[in-house]
């Protein structure tokens, strides 16, 4: 009989024991995966919009910036505006190398002039923009021109129009940005020219004005001179400017990031707590199951089977049973995090980015290797004492 037969033999034939090893390794595995893809997603979402947003400052008027914080996360309109008067301020800011102005707009809801509802939509200007610019550059030549934008990554062209409508104009979408899991993947993007176009056209082509206040500006991104501190360039910024909020890009999100912060030690201790357990409940059930089969052990080490053989034999069962265990909860974790990523946005408050299907495929693989070694270990204390132990001592009752 081989080996295989045998090990299918002894799983069949104690079908509690195989259930609870493959229970828990269906756990290790499955904790592990939902843990690496929410923890690392949403880690990943963070990171990414801060490199979308390109600036080493940003400024914004005076109370709003957690307000803008939540927009550029989540893709929920944040309207603010101040004197445009304030570009040319801060550009004469020690440290500031460049400056550019950005208008942040918003569609209307439940109106047939806008094709997507309460979309955020933000406004370059291309003559001083540092950020869209190295996209355009290397996607679209020439940048965007009057009646043009590129969007997020999951902005579409509705099937029954020829562009997208924005207060009754029609934009046109000439291609979309790289996916960073954020609102931003929702969001519009054209230029200063065309933003002026839509809020001129809009008393005749809309259900609502598009009222952008004169000489204005919502937000002000400033990067910095390469020795300067950007924490210190803010801090005179909002000294300097009266009624303005300057925070250095590696500080904002700070609220999501220490909420990320606190999810992944729960994570982890969860995660640990599970691991401990699991591998306890594996290594007592093997000893019990070796024990109770110490006859039919003793039986074959008579018979001539090797220690080796009979070692094989009783780790093969675990590995097995780890291996199916562990790609049934790497499997079921994955798709419930993508069934339920709306929802576990809503409940952590921050967005994550679902991994690209080599990643998760990479990631699958070390849940596995990790649920492996972790039964095998569980085991093997076990399968070893057993297969040394003399035939007659085995066969003993």
């Amino acid at each position: 009989m081989s080996m295989i037969r045998v090990v299918w033999r002894n799983i069949a034939g104690s079908s509690f024991r195989s259930s609870v090893v493959f229970l828990c390794a269906l756990l290790m595995a499955g904790f592990a995966v939902s843990a690496t893809l929410v923890g690392g997603g949403a880690e990943t979402s963070l990171r990414l919009a801060l490199e979308r947003l390109g600036a080493d400052v940003l400024v914004v008027p005076a109370g709003s910036m957690d307000r803008v914080e939540h927009a550029l996360l989540m893709g929920q309109p944040a309207i603010t505006w101040m004197p445009r008067a304030n570009v040319d301020r801060v550009a004469t800011i020690p440290g500031v190398a460049q400056v550019s102005p950005q208008l942040f707009l918003a569609t209307l809801r439940g109106a047939t002039c806008c094709s997507v509802p309460e979309m955020f939509v933000i406004a370059y200007e291309p003559e001083t923009d540092f950020t869209l610019r190295p996209w355009l550059e290397s996607h679209l030549e020439g940048g965007l021109a009057l009646g043009e934008a590129v969007g997020g990554s999951f902005l579409y062209v509705p099937a029954d129009q020829d562009n997208i409508l924005i207060y009754g104009y029609g934009v046109t979408l000439k291609g979309n940005l790289e996916q960073t899991g954020t609102g931003l993947d929702q969001s519009m993007f054209f230029t200063f020219e065309t933003a002026y176009e839509i809020a001129r056209l809009s008393p005749v082509q809309a259900e609502q004005v598009l009222d952008i206040p004169p000489d204005s500006v919502s937000a002000i991104l400033v990067r910095v001179q390469p020795d300067r501190d950007p924490q210190q360039v803010a801090q005179q910024i909002e000294s300097d400017v009266p009624d303005v909020s300057a925070m250095a890009s590696n500080r904002l999100f700070r609220n999501q990031r220490d909420q990320m912060l606190g999810l992944f030690r729960s994570i982890a201790a969860m995660l640990g707590v599970t691991w401990v357990l699991a591998v306890a409940l594996v290594g007592l059930v093997f000893s019990i199951a070796i024990h109770e089969r110490r006859r039919q052990i003793g039986v074959l080490r008579a018979l001539g089977a090797a220690r080796g053989t009979v070692l094989q034999s009783l780790l093969a069962e675990g590995v097995l049973l780890a291996l199916t265990g562990g790609l049934a909860g790497s499997a079921l974790a994955a798709l419930a995090v993508f069934l339920f990523r709306n929802l576990i946005v809503q409940v952590m408050g921050a967005p994550f980015l679902f991994p690209a299907p080599l990643s998760l495929l990479a990631l699958i693989l070390g849940a596995l290797a990790l649920t492996l070694v972790s039964v095998t270990l569980a085991i093997l204390i076990p399968a070893v004492r057993i297969s040394r132990q003399e035939p007659a001592a085995s066969m003993r009752e």
